[in-house]
């Protein structure tokens, strides 16, 4: 299928099943403006229709991930009645948050700044790889603002209380080396090799049987099951449906065969 772009996003095809989604509005470091959004929720809505999709990679143009919420907007937002502005913010997150509703795996690439609605949209991905150099921040109460996106949420379930804490009170900026020593993000690499480091992620998540892999990522959803007895519940109903599949069967073969699998998502 051909690539779609936009002045603000680009969707790219490659191989294996793999979309690049990138964040393009370099000049100013890719904020979450009114286009932007209207472009990613396309872009969305284009992907969970598209067969044979397999994992999503986001990353943002130039030297930023992405500077989070456009100040200006939320200028203007603030002005409104609080009942109106809470209906406009909700939209907004919900729309970008919605790549956690993908069923396949997605990976954040963050190339460079990820900032407050920025970080959050990294958060919301299933893996994270990073710019060893790269600012992460979450800097809400400085601008005299309560934390949005999910901030409360995500930050927890991916770091843990104690950092999800001092990032939110406190201010504080990581790079990207230490948001992989706090598990922020699961790899921290040079600049240069942040993309190529993600895409060879998605080229193992991509080789994987496609329906057990869809299954895997509901499972582990919202922070995976509340206890071991509803993962033993849901493991016993997912596992059947995978055991039934042909992919079942060519996996065990390659494995006998000492080969690839050829997995179909049959």
């Amino acid at each position: 299928m051909p690539d779609d772009r936009t002045d603000v996003l680009t969707v790219e095809r490659r191989d294996y099943g793999i979309v690049v989604l990138t964040l393009n509005d370099p000049d100013r470091r890719n904020p979450m403006t009114d286009a932007m959004t209207a472009a990613w929720t396309a872009a969305l809505a284009g992907l969970r229709a598209e067969p044979g999709l397999r994992c999503v990679v986001l990353t943002g143009a130039g030297k930023a991930f992405t500077s989070g919420g456009d100040l200006g907007w939320l200028a203007e937002t603030g002005e409104g009645t609080v009942p109106a502005t809470r209906d406009r913010m909700l939209a907004f997150y919900r729309a970008w948050l919605a790549i956690r509703d993908l069923e396949v795996p997605t990976i954040a690439a963050v190339n460079g700044a990820a900032v407050g609605a920025g970080l959050c949209l990294a958060l919301a991905c299933d893996l994270r790889y990073a710019a060893d150099d790269a600012k992460l921040l979450v800097p809400f109460t400085s601008l005299g603002l309560h934390p949005g996106m999910a901030a409360t949420w995500l930050l927890p379930e991916v770091a843990g209380l104690p950092l999800a804490r001092e990032m939110l009170l406190t201010g504080r900026v990581l790079t990207g080396t230490e948001a992989e020593r706090y598990g922020l993000v699961n790899g921290a690499v040079p600049r240069e090799d942040v993309l190529g480091t993600a895409l060879a992620a998605a080229e193992r998540v991509a080789a994987q049987a496609p329906v057990a892999t869809r299954l895997t990522k509901v499972a582990l959803s919202g922070g995976g099951h509340a206890d071991m007895e509803s993962a033993l519940r849901w493991e016993s109903l997912a596992q059947p449906v995978t055991m039934a599949s042909a992919d079942l069967q060519e996996g065990i073969a390659a494995a006998r065969e000492k080969r690839r699998p050829d997995f179909t998502g049959t």
